[in-house]
């Protein structure tokens, strides 16, 4: 297999598992929506470190889609954290 196919995938791997990453923050809204809110550090911080990544993927000349789409969801779910744990 080539170089650029195998970083290619492995682009695709790490970005499914920041999905899933991301994924364990809808337990998290669970709670806070139940009233027992947690600590907002680390949602604001993987809201912050999300949009970044966003905007880097989206100001590439050559778009990196795979960083995009996983942090496009961090950027979703991360701040629905937060904003659950303010609401509830």
């Amino acid at each position: 297999m080539n170089s650029d196919k195998m970083i290619q995938q492995l682009g695709w791997f790490a970005s499914i598992m920041a999905m899933v990453m991301y994924a364990s923050y809808v337990d998290q809204i669970r709670l806070n929506m139940s009233g027992v809110p947690g600590s907002m550090l680390l949602p604001v911080a993987s809201t912050i470190n999300c949009i970044a990544w966003v905007g880097y993927a989206l100001l590439k000349q050559q778009k990196d889609w795979p960083m995009f789409l996983c942090n496009a969801l961090g950027v979703v779910v991360c701040l629905a954290t937060v904003l659950t744990a303010l609401w509830f």
